[in-house]
């Protein structure tokens, strides 16, 4: 449940505009960064392989920090504090590993960082190794000064509000961008609507509102499926390491922004609307990585080695189109933009929801006859499948709100 309650946390993202220079000297910082994660994830390998089995953990890694910037230049020219958050980024991705070992996932043991996917660096602190050098009356002369590169400047196209805790710098193609993450940022409550909404998830329409609203679901991926394939068929054909293979790959990556940048823009637009005309919104609490995960394969028992049809091909399908929909990137904005206007999202078990019959309450599979339309073999009420399931979402966030107030 989000509800806005005083001051909030918000990530502002603002594009830097580095002189040539400062270009090479921020690559240049992300490959020393990359650097130190890859030696410092090697020293974590070699130890555990060692007969001792001896465990290096972050703060052991940390205090050789002051000896490695004294043994190498390159390193102490960048800021001691991001040098600590990339060490604290790598005990991290230990951390999630044996997380998912403990709960008997599939775990991914952390991997080397490559050229193109080590891509961030983070200053923990505002004034150490870095500075937001704001100008509210002068968006145009503001900065952020980095230690080892100057001040670069900043297009900050609106206002930061609170206190900034945090800094990124993102390399995201040829472009850089600056992300600040500010405490005590002040809500800004909207006039009470009076109004309540359900809101159902879909992908031939991204939501689907229990009193029959529908926004639509553009498709952005299979919208740019022809350019992005001749983009990668380009660059199947281009030789390792060279300068063209090198611009194959922006041209995909860009493509790949364009996408991402489409569904952002969606999701904002949408969820800005139903923020603006109701006070509580309900949606369903979906666990959307396991509703993508791949089918589990299904051993033939009278056929040794041979499995039976799974349904992953006609599954494959589905779960494209969810990541195409961008439900996950739509419900995190959903709950930002509540927060803040001081509206409340209120999630709710999907189990049986689009099932369930709004009229008469009766669950049956076979209440579904088609993927858009619902009607209920026991009496008989047809209607949008969608609004059917927004309605029994609105019920039931309704009931979840009673029952927690009280």
């Amino acid at each position: 449940m989000a509800q806005g309650r005083g001051p909030v946390r918000r990530t502002y993202k603002f594009l830097l505009r580095p002189s040539g220079r400062q270009v090479a000297s921020l690559n240049a910082m992300l490959g020393d960064h990359r650097a130190l994660y890859n030696a410092a994830l090697q020293e974590r390998r070699d130890a555990y392989r060692h007969p001792s089995r001896t465990t290096v953990r972050y703060g052991d890694q940390s205090a050789q920090l002051k000896d490695i910037r004294a043994y190498d230049t390159d390193h102490a020219r960048w800021s001691f504090s991001s040098q600590q958050a990339t060490l604290r980024r790598l005990n991290l991705a230990f951390a999630a590993f044996f997380r998912r070992v403990k709960a008997g996932e599939t775990p991914g043991y952390p991997r080397f960082q490559g050229a193109g996917h080590f891509d961030t660096v983070t200053w923990p602190v505002d004034g150490d190794g870095c500075r937001w050098d704001s100008q509210p009356e002068h968006p145009s002369q503001t900065f952020i000064r980095l230690q080892g590169i100057g001040h670069v400047k900043v297009h900050q196209h609106r206002p930061v509000l609170g206190t900034v805790k945090t800094l990124s710098v993102t390399r995201e193609g040829n472009r850089w961008y600056l992300a600040l993450s500010c405490d005590d940022v002040p809500a800004v409550p909207l006039e009470p609507t009076g109004a309540v909404v359900g809101i159902d998830m879909g992908v031939a329409s991204l939501a689907t509102t229990a009193d029959g609203r529908h926004f639509g679901n553009p498709r952005f991926l299979q919208r740019s499926a022809d350019r992005l394939a001749a983009a990668q068929r380009d660059l199947s054909r281009k030789k390792r390491g060279s300068r063209r293979r090198r611009k194959a790959v922006a041209r995909v990556a860009r493509q790949h922004r364009a996408v991402a940048r489409q569904r952002a823009d969606l999701a904002h637009k949408t969820a800005l609307e139903l923020v603006r005309d109701h006070d509580l919104i309900a949606v369903e609490k979906l666990n959307i990585k396991g509703m993508v995960r791949r089918a589990q394969p299904k051993p033939d028992p009278d056929r040794p080695g041979q499995f039976l049809p799974n349904g992953q091909a006609a599954k494959s399908g589905l779960n494209k189109s969810i990541h195409d929909a961008g439900w996950g990137v739509f419900l995190d904005v959903l709950r930002a933009k509540a927060e803040s206007a001081g509206r409340t999202v209120v999630e709710v078990n999907a189990r049986h929801t689009s099932q369930r019959c709004a009229e008469c309450g009766h669950v049956a599979k076979e209440n579904r006859p088609t993927q858009a339309t619902f009607l209920c073999v026991q009496c008989g009420h047809s209607a949008h499948a969608g609004e059917n399931a927004a309605v029994n979402i609105l019920r039931a966030g309704l009931a979840l709100q009673v029952a927690t107030a009280s």
